[in-house]
């Protein structure tokens, strides 16, 4: 069975730290959907500006059409995507089933990330407005980022494997359950 997994949350959470290391453990591509957004949104992050939801529709279709091509071409795929909002999300999983994992944090531990990171347009002043866009995913696998990247991929795999998630996986809830 084809598992399309979005790994979401603000920047700083670890998506494409824990994205890569579950893509390796499932054997598949990873997509750093940050590599998508245009220079302009780039240039615009770089200097502390947030995107506003006309600059983000392209780099969501951009991400979205990799999405899908995966999935209609029978290929595993993990993808760290902040999908902050509802509608983001309802637009990446349009006819394809996602497993959606939220790595959840505090806004101290986050933050503390942020400032001791380098060589990423996302800046620490920037994370305020993240959560106060963050929108809660109700159908996600929901996954404590104060642990180790190792222990959290553990705990993703653990729940792919699960029985209740595989029943899920037979789902025709489009973009809710697992693939």
């Amino acid at each position: 069975m084809v598992k399309i997994v979005v790994v979401m949350g603000v920047a700083g959470s670890g998506k494409t730290t824990v994205g890569a290391m579950l893509a390796d453990a499932l054997r598949c591509a990873f997509l750093e959907g940050d590599a998508l957004h245009s220079p302009t949104n780039v240039e615009k992050m770089s200097h502390g500006s947030p995107l506003t939801d006309a600059d983000g529709a392209p780099w969501l279709a951009a991400i979205h059409a990799r999405l899908l091509d995966s999935f209609t071409r029978g290929k595993c795929l993990v993808v760290g995507c902040s999908a902050l909002e509802q509608s983001y999300r309802t637009l990446l999983a349009d006819d394809i089933p996602i497993t959606w994992v939220y790595l959840k944090g505090s806004a101290a531990l986050i933050r503390s990330r942020l400032r001791h990171r380098t060589g990423h347009d996302m800046k620490a002043d920037m994370l305020a407005g993240q959560f106060e866009a963050l929108e809660e995913p109700s159908d996600a696998l929901i996954v404590d980022v104060s642990q180790s990247p190792g222990a959290i991929v553990e705990q993703i795999l653990a729940e792919l494997r699960a029985p209740t998630h595989a029943d899920m996986a037979g789902s025709t809830d489009r973009g809710k359950g697992a693939a």
